[in-house]
């Protein structure tokens, strides 16, 4: 059975930088969608990252060059690297293996 297991979340202060990082139990050489979507407290469900088979990467609006997304196929995983946080980024985020769906990870960015 398929697990992702997403690990890196937490609490950091405004400006300050956290890694998420999602591992997938199975290949994701042939998975042509990863990625990162986030909703945050009475908002709704949005899209952080994605990173497709080909390369290609799409960012969300509000990411304006904080976030780098990158994929390594080697270790069946993604990662997030998320830079200037501020407190709208506060939420929980979901790793995507297209069409599978993490638990979520937690985070909190105080002002």
């Amino acid at each position: 059975q398929l697990q992702l297991v997403e690990s890196g979340g937490g609490v950091v202060q405004s400006g300050g930088s956290l890694t998420l990082t999602c591992t997938s139990s199975t290949t994701i050489v042939d998975v042509v969608t990863m990625g990162w979507y986030r909703q945050a407290p009475g908002k709704q469900h949005e899209l952080v990252a994605t990173i497709r088979s080909t390369g290609s990467i799409n960012y969300g609006d509000f990411v304006k060059g904080r976030f780098t997304i990158s994929r390594d196929n080697t270790k069946n995983s993604i990662t997030l690297h998320m830079a200037s946080l501020i407190p709208e980024d506060t939420g929980v985020y979901y790793c995507l293996r297209s069409p599978y769906w993490g638990q979520g990870t937690q985070v909190t960015v105080s002002s």
